[in-house]
């Protein structure tokens, strides 16, 4: 399954460079900045009893976000291949039963964590192919519309709590050494964004975009504090700044 998404988006993307090639601009152009990554929803599969939702809820900070491509500019409209990495560190992790949170006992009596700090962090690879539509402001200033569609490897890297239960209370925390854990998978993804545009060189512009980025949801077969496989998803807001080299 996974090398038939990466097959028919690279089809895709090879499809849409080699459209009217001859008549075309060709630029590349590479990016960086920070990405705020949504929290992400863990669902376990398996239900332990009929109506009962059981949710982990992961609260994920600022990141970093990079992306290279490689494009074609045809007037108004441009189409390109595009290779993303963004990646995101772990904060917290919460769980709730039908919207409900679950209050664990913590050092200081009952009820009194209902939050676990979590160590580790969220990264995605991406493969794109993306559309733009140009709107001329003047002076080559351009003001655009982006939409693409692709895969995404989502990554989890050393994921685990910053501490464990104990064995002789199961709702205290006591220091963690584990390793944690890892697991990738991959899936389809898309993004959509809107950015400013400006020539600071013969042939050179920088480039100011916003991006919205999501997965499709996905199951992993088993993470960590899971014995059964959980669905889930990835989403995203960056902003980027980078340059857009003609030739």
């Amino acid at each position: 399954m996974k090398k038939t998404l990466l097959l028919l988006t690279f089809l895709a993307v090879s499809g849409m460079a080699s459209t009217s090639a001859q008549a075309a601009k060709h630029y590349v152009s590479g990016f960086g900045g920070i990405s705020w990554m949504q929290n992400m929803d863990v669902t376990d599969t398996y239900v332990v009893a009929p109506g009962e939702d059981f949710t982990t809820n992961l609260d994920l900070g600022s990141g970093v976000a990079l992306t290279g491509a490689i494009g074609c500019d045809y007037g108004s409209y441009r189409l390109e291949a595009e290779v993303g990495y963004q990646t995101n560190d772990l904060k917290s992790a919460g769980e709730d039963i039908n919207g409900q949170v679950i209050n664990y006992n913590g050092p200081n009596g009952p009820g009194t964590l209902t939050r676990q700090a979590m160590r580790g962090d969220v990264s995605v690879l991406s493969l794109m192919g993306n559309g733009y539509y140009d709107f001329d402001l003047g002076s080559k200033v351009e003001l655009y519309a982006t939409a693409g569609i692709g895969v995404a490897q989502v990554s989890v890297h050393n994921l685990n709590s910053t501490g464990s239960y104990s064995s002789i209370d199961p709702y205290e925390f006591t220091a963690n050494n584990d390793p944690g854990w890892n697991l990738h998978e991959t899936t389809l993804a898309w993004q959509v964004g809107a950015g400013i545009a400006a020539p600071i060189a013969d042939n050179i512009k920088l480039d100011l975009r916003y991006r919205y980025f999501a997965t499709t949801d996905f199951t992993i077969p088993e993470l960590g504090f899971y014995r059964n496989s959980v669905n889930t998803n990835v989403s995203s807001h960056s902003v980027l700044l980078g340059l857009r080299v003609e030739f």
